[in-house]
This record gives structure tokens, sequence and C-alpha cells, in this order.
């Protein structure tokens, strides 16, 4: 019998010498776990260790590649020194533990807590050692949930890094010095907008003069930073110095919790609304005082305008530029309206510089759905034409694959309730755990019709799109021959556009259409 050992930390290291090693806490689990294997007479496999990683963290490297070798049966035992190193998810307990690996033909066992697959008579307990790990887990975050709740509303800083122009004070946690080098840039970006200059005339002046951007600065000094997703621009932009000149933290106010988790089983967060903030006033030092503050934030309340439905903003959000993908903003010239890629102000050769008018953009959408309509007319052949939404009978099909599991589940629960009213009925389960194990398996099974109820709703909404889109031709019909597009028609068939750099020698510019339809 061939076995593979999987170890995991089961708390916070801090017993490294460096982030390489193995802490002594794996070299413990991987020492008690060969001498068990060798005991048994079991050829061991492979020894998968997985270092600094929670139980509830399903990307754990090592973790994935022992399901993958599992799945290739390249071993017939998984063997751990307790369940919670393997999971500590009820979900991936009953996914694998008694679900895919009895197909596989993989027994699981782990020591301390005697769960072993092989023998059928403790499957309620590890059934039960999977819920009290769940439990573990949703205590643990309430907890740190509670405790980072609290330092929030103390005014304490909480987060992994600072914001630009500060520093964390090394002598007091949760505490934020001046950065004197960022802090510099900070004070000159609000006296320059105070002074007139916009926000991408900022961006380009700060750019040509080679000064990194936050996520640049923190790189080279070797501080702490978030890596925005699918960027890795070292450029300043408008949005940069957009959010800069709105943020409170620079006159010495603490505003933290605008984004929350949704839930401690996954790392996604969501936006909060700003009635649920934290805001503490005087937690830190100012780098901005309070005059200067005051007439930016009117400047910028002067600047911002409301969404026009008119001509302007006809195409605003639904333009990109072909060449960096940033959307292009509106621009007025001689009472004419047009659009730009606004990457190319911010610095030279940092992009093509995308460029039409309003109009001629305008023109070309509505060539386009005529010929469209023309096409689909005469030749019956619009499903070639258009770039249908395909991935609306996909995600049909996800939802009613995602159906079928949570009905199996309930299923599962209401014949779990069932067997532990005989457990205890036959004196297994005391009255404490019967209504602890029965009040928890009844929360759940009311949470998974309350999900199934929510995505029928859903699968009802796809249906009505996907009929929709099987009736393009009328839908296309109402909106040809128009002399000119109204928002709420771009907003209906249009998911966006991507400009081109105008063909040299002509005045012809590439677009192309991404259709809601």
């Amino acid at each position: 019998m061939k076995a593979a050992i999987y170890c995991r930390l089961s708390e916070e290291d801090r017993n490294k010498q460096f982030v390489t090693d193995d802490s002594n806490s794996i070299q413990n689990q991987k020492a008690l776990l060969l001498q068990y294997a060798m005991e048994q007479g079991w050829e061991v496999y492979n020894l998968y260790s997985d270092d600094d990683y929670t139980g509830s963290d399903r990307r754990r490297p090592e973790f994935n590649r022992l399901l993958e070798d599992a799945k290739a049966h390249r071993f017939d035992i998984v063997l751990c020194k307790t369940q919670s190193r393997f999971t500590r998810e009820l979900e991936l307990v009953e996914k694998y533990i008694h679900g895919l690996f009895p197909i596989w033909g993989i027994r699981f066992v782990s020591i301390v807590d005697n769960a072993d697959t092989a023998n059928k008579g403790n499957k309620k307990s590890r059934q039960i050692n999977g819920l009290v790990n769940e439990w573990y887990l949703e205590d643990m975050s309430e907890n740190i949930r509670s405790v980072l709740t609290n330092r929030r509303q103390n005014g304490f800083h909480i987060g992994s890094f600072a914001l630009y122009g500060y520093k964390k004070d090394p002598g007091q946690k949760g505490h934020l010095l001046i950065d004197e080098e960022a802090a510099a840039v900070v004070r000159e970006v609000f006296t320059l907008f105070s002074q007139g200059y916009g926000k991408t005339a900022i961006a380009r002046m700060l750019n040509d003069r080679g000064i990194p951007n936050p996520t640049e600065y923190k790189r080279l000094h070797g501080l702490r930073y978030r890596q925005p997703k699918g960027k890795n621009s070292t450029l300043w932009k408008y949005f940069a110095i957009s959010d800069m000149l709105t943020n409170e933290i620079y006159i010495g106010n603490m505003v933290q919790g605008k984004y929350g988790s949704v839930s401690y089983k996954t790392k996604q967060n969501k936006p909060r609304p700003q009635s649920e903030w934290y805001r503490v006033e005087g937690t830190h030092e100012a780098i901005i005082d309070r005059p200067l503050w005051n007439r930016v934030q009117s400047m910028v309340a002067e600047r911002a305008k409301p969404f026009d439905c008119g001509t302007v903003g006809l195409f605003a959000r639904k333009a990109r530029c072909a060449n960096c993908g940033y959307t292009m903003r509106s621009s007025k010239n001689h009472g004419r309206h047009y659009l730009q890629c606004s990457n190319r102000h911010v610095a030279k050769d940092a992009c093509i510089g995308s460029f039409i008018s309003v109009e001629k953009l305008e023109q070309m959408v509505i060539d386009e759905l005529n010929r469209l309509s023309a096409e689909y007319l005469d030749k019956d052949e619009l499903e070639r034409n258009i770039a249908v939404c395909e991935n609306l009978q996909g995600q049909k099909k996800q939802l009613l694959d995602t159906f079928s599991t949570y009905e199996k589940r309930i299923a599962e629960y209401t014949k779990g309730l069932g067997d532990l009213y005989m457990d205890k009925v036959k004196g297994l389960l005391n009255e404490s755990d019967f209504s602890a194990l029965s009040k928890e398996f009844s929360s759940e099974k009311s949470r998974l019709e309350r999900v199934l109820l929510d995505g029928q709703r859903q699968l009802a909404e796809l249906e009505d799109r996907i009929a929709l889109g099987d009736n393009r031709k009328a839908l296309v019909e109402e909106y040809v021959n128009q002399k000119h597009l109204t928002r709420e028609i771009v907003e209906i068939l249009i998911d966006y556009i991507t400009v081109g750099k105008r063909i040299p020698g002509t005045k012809d510019v590439p677009i192309e259409i991404h259709w809601n339809f």
C-alpha cells in the first residue's frame, strides 16, 4: 500500500529562522506520520507540505497537488495528523473524504482523531469532526472581525500597508507616520490642483519628471504594496490623482472599512456603503492643512458634472482605447465633441492616442446597425455576423449543475437529521449533542433551500435573456434606420466599443463594436 503524507501548519509560524525553512510544527508532523506509516508497513509515495496556510484556504499548492495525484490514483492512502490538517471545511470533508476518495479508491486516515474511511462505523464521528472544524472557522472569523472592528472604531490603522505619503510607525502598532519624500509629492498634487491644473495635467507633470507612481515608489523602497490586477504601469494616471484629492487620511482622519469580505470562506471583498465606513478624526499627523483641503474639495465639487445623456455623454464609459484598454474621455473643441484616450496625455509614448469625434463614431454605429439589419433581412444570417452572447447557455448549464449539487446536499441533510434522531434513540448521542447537531443541520438545510430559491429566480432571468436573444431580428429592426442614437439605445445595444488609431493617409479610424445581443 502506498501512502501520501499531508502536513499543514496549524498556527501562525513563529519558529522559522528563514522564510524558506520548515517550521517546527511541520517537522513534528512529518516525523509522526513517517513513523506511523513505517509501523503500518506502508510505502510512502510522497510527502505534501503546506506551510503558512489556513485550513480554509482552497488555494494551498500542495493540497491541490495531492488531490490531482489522488485522482490519478498514484497512491492508496492519504495520511494526516488530524482531519483538520486536511481541511476545516465540512463541504470539503463531504466532497473528498466521503465522496471522491471512495470513488478514486483512496483511503483517508488521520492519526490523532482516529478518522479512517476503512472503518465504516466512524463516518459520523468524521462528520462531527467536520462540523466542529467548520464551527471553529466561523467562530475564529467572527472573533477576528470583532477585534478588527474595535480597532477601526478606535482609529487604529489595520491595513497591510500604509497609504502613499505615510508609513507605519514601528514603535506604535496601528499608528501612521509621515513619509516625507512621498508627502512632498502629495502636497504638490494638492497645490497644483488648487492653482487650476487638471488631474491629467498633474499626472503628466509628475511623469515627465520621472516621479514613480505610488505602487512603483513602494516597490523601489522595499515597502508592502498591492499591484493592481492586470496592470504594472509605473506612470501616474488620472484616477490616482482623483482618488488622492478626496482621501481624508491626508488631513489626519482615519477612514477604513470601505470594503468588506463576502464570507470567511472566500478572499473576495465587496464595496460597503459610506454609512458603514469607520471614520475617526485626528488619529495621525496631517499632510494637507485644512484651508488647502477645503479649497480643493470646493474645486472638485465645482468641476463635477452630472451625467449628460445628450451628445457629450452618448458613449460615456462605452468607448475604450484599442491600444491600452483605458476608457476614453470626452473633450470639446470649436463646438464639436471628441473622444480621446486619457493615457495619451499622461506621459510621452504612453499610448498611441486613439481619437475620434462623437459624430463620426455615432454614424459608424448607425451604419453598422443598418448593415446588420440588411444582411439579416436579405440572407437570414444575423447569427453569423453578430457576436451573440453565447455564454448565456453556459451560465444556464452551470446554474443547473449547481442546483443538482444543492439538491443532493439538501437530501443529505434531511437524511442526516433522521440518522441523528435514530442515534439519539439508540443512546449513541446525548440530548445536548443531538440538539446542537440537529440545529446545525436544520440551519444549513434551510440556508441551502434559500440559495436554491434565489438560483431559480436567476434561472428565470437567464431564460428571459436567452429568449430575447432568440428574437434578435425584432431587437435589431427596432433600432434600424435611425438618424441619431440616444443614450438609451447605446445602453441597450452596446457592451463596449474599441477605437484604434487613425489609418495614416486616410480619415478612417478602425473600431470594433461589442454588442449586447
